[in-house]
């Protein structure tokens, strides 16, 4: 790996030690989460200013209003996705950002679609992959909130922003037994968790979060 943005791979490599540590230490329980987290090197991930704030448990700004969620947050995200020990399948992420989840995802799951409805996010996004070499990630320019058709239906769909209610194509979209999570809620949000079984869902409500909101459209 190359020293981007001034760190080293050896003290790169140490702080994602350390922050796995501490996702431990805070209750993420699944290995296969906590070890696709420290292959995906984050600092790769934030503006060259933020690089040493990088493995900080903390959500990051990034272009247009946009942020770089919480490692902690993300974990849990996809831990709930994956609780059980069900495999991700093929797997849709709704506001791919960054891209730094989708890489995550990658390490997870057999295949991978990230929209992004903003076309100068989506190509930092491309960029801060390609030297990680994820074949089995595509990185699409869509409006998430109407979720990729032509790729469906999904295992499993991880949104990463927050909507007041749960998009219907979304739910047509996710397989019968997959499983949706996303932020819900506008003044409050919460994780929540939605399992398909043929055409009954079940929800189950989790943490209190802070996500940037769900909007339509691409610009």
């Amino acid at each position: 790996m190359n020293a981007r943005h001034g760190e080293t791979s050896t003290q790169a490599a140490r702080a994602r030690a350390r922050m796995v540590e501490r996702l431990r230490q805070q209750g993420i329980r699944d290995e296969q989460v906590l070890k696709a987290m420290t292959a995906v090197p984050r600092h790769l991930f934030v503006d060259e200013a933020l690089a040493s704030r990088a493995y900080e448990d903390t959500a990051l700004p990034l272009m247009r209003q946009q942020t770089i969620s919480q490692p902690f947050v993300v974990a849990r995200m996809l831990e709930l996705l994956g609780a059980g020990g069900r495999g991700l399948g093929k797997t849709l992420e709704v506001g791919a950002g960054c891209g730094y989840q989708a890489a995550i995802l990658a390490h997870l799951a057999g295949e991978v679609y990230a929209v992004e409805r903003i076309r100068q996010l989506l190509d930092r996004a491309k960029e801060n992959v390609r030297t990680l070499r994820l074949p089995n990630l595509r990185l699409k320019y869509a409006d998430g909130s109407i979720g990729l058709a032509e790729a469906a239906p999904f295992d499993s769909i991880v949104m990463a922003a927050a909507s007041s209610s749960v998009p219907p194509p979304l739910l047509n979209q996710l397989a019968d037994g997959g499983r949706l999570v996303l932020p819900l809620g506008q003044a409050e949000q919460r994780i929540v968790m939605v399992e398909r079984n043929g055409n009954a869902y079940r929800e189950v409500r989790c943490e209190a979060v802070r996500f940037v909101p769900l909007l339509t459209g691409t610009e």
